[in-house]
């Protein structure tokens, strides 16, 4: 009791920075801490499936890639099918994220030029004008357990370094080291709703706030937010579906070919991880080369006045609840002509994106069986084309019947109907199958 009485009036710390009586250790600990992290993370790396080696599933790469180019998209929930490479697709994402400026030795990921993207302790140096040393570092990828704790997400007071030293240190979660870099929960529809809350009110202010055990912090968690998980699991809050800015259904391959190519593309990375990942470098090189490109070309996109405002016509057509779906649909467009390397939008480049950025805004309707997409581009069709029923080849092909047409074949059936010869009632009519 007197231990945790002694804290008060102390000055707040952050454990990375500890310093004390058992300075050199703690720091030998950390460095070995370090250093065996940053080879388990390197190890991951490398055996990691090859981002270009995945077969098929298409709207999901595109997705992922957009939100790596322009992360104000809001990230993307993938749902789908058991062993469909959802979870293998976001992971083999880390390769594909370029390198940022930190401070060295934050736990924050802190920029060393940018205020609102620094941490309580290095915001403080810069202000007093010290230098601060930075590093380069891959963008991270933290991954949330579905068994985690509030605490580990948002950190806690480090217990030991209280009892031992007499102060007050904070303990980051995983909102500190996801700073500045991906957020991915697996089977996301699983998780906890008190664990949701806290992670909605990061995303939305970009913002943690830690009050806890004598405890007062805020530091920046400015992140993207990548779910999957199987709807057969369980359904998502509406509360959670609006924050991802991007949604994928992503389906079981049937084609032969494709999933024969597939099981020997896994087979062949399970039995030589670094070898399979070799014979696609170049491949990934130039995936990298035009990402960085489409980062650097993206301030310079331009999109007519004329497609915003039929862009905000089609959220409203369908009833997209606030101003997230204009936006979202809007960056992705922008994120997609900066990746094929153009500068102004077109009327297709939103045809192409606008249904995972609103098929998961619309208001659910427990009676109601048509696919959300299928009715994004009814209203895309609507205000783009003048007629919902524009291009009805494309959505026979997806199990939608034409109504005009399926009105004359029932008509011409009821006139057939008729005009049949009726027999007598109780006569025979023969054997079955008989003329």
């Amino acid at each position: 009791m007197s231990a945790m009485t002694s804290l008060a009036g102390k000055p707040l710390a952050v454990r990375p920075r500890a310093a004390g009586p058992h300075s050199s250790s703690r720091a030998r600990s950390l460095r070995c801490t370090a250093s065996a992290t940053s080879d388990a993370a390197a190890a991951a790396r490398s055996s990691a499936f090859p981002f270009v080696k995945i077969v098929g599933q298409e709207e999901l790469k595109l997705a992922l890639i957009l939100n790596v180019i322009d992360a104000r998209i809001g990230g993307c929930l993938i749902m789908g099918d058991r062993g469909t490479a959802k979870s293998v697709a976001v992971r083999s994402l880390a390769d594909l994220l370029p390198e940022i400026d930190v401070v060295f030795g934050d736990a924050f990921n802190s920029s060393p030029t940018q205020p609102d993207l620094m941490g309580p302790e290095v915001l403080a140096r810069f202000r007093a004008g010290e230098k601060i040393p930075s590093s380069k570092m891959r963008i991270p990828m933290v991954e949330v357990p579905l068994g985690t704790t509030e605490d580990r997400i948002c950190g806690t007071i480090d217990i030991e370094k209280a009892l031992a030293e007499g102060t007050k240190a904070y303990d980051p979660g995983l909102l500190a080291r996801a700073n500045r870099g991906l957020l991915y929960i697996d089977e996301v529809n699983l998780l906890d709703d008190s664990l949701v809350d806290v992670v909605l009110d990061s995303a939305a202010g970009g913002w943690n706030t830690v009050e806890r055990e004598g405890i007062s912090l805020t530091h920046p968690a400015k992140f993207i937010m990548i779910g999957s998980g199987n709807p057969e699991e369980g359904e998502l809050r509406p509360q959670l579906l609006d924050r991802f800015g991007m949604a994928c259904t992503v389906r079981t391959i049937f084609d032969k070919d494709a999933r024969v190519t597939l099981v020997k593309n896994r087979m062949a990375h399970e039995m030589d991880p670094v070898g399979f990942a070799a014979t696609c470098e170049e491949e990934m090189s130039a995936l990298k080369a035009k990402i960085a490109a489409a980062q650097l070309l993206l301030p310079e996109v331009t999109m007519d006045r004329d497609l915003a405002l039929k862009i905000s016509g089609v959220c409203s057509l369908i009833d997209v609840d606030g101003l997230r779906g204009d936006l979202v649909v809007t960056r992705a467009a922008k994120a997609l002509v900066a990746y094929e390397g153009r500068s102004v939008v077109e009327e297709e480049d939103i045809k192409r994106i606008i249904g995972p950025c609103l098929s998961h805004r619309l208001r659910k309707d427990p009676m109601d069986t048509m696919d959300g997409a299928f009715k994004v581009m009814l209203g895309f069709n609507k205000i783009f084309k003048g007629s919902a029923l524009t291009d009805f080849s494309a959505a026979l092909a997806e199990g939608i019947v034409d109504p005009a047409a399926k009105a004359k074949e029932e008509e011409a059936a009821a006139a057939a109907a008729a005009a049949a010869p009726k027999g007598k009632s109780g006569a025979w009519g023969g054997l079955p199958g008989g003329r």
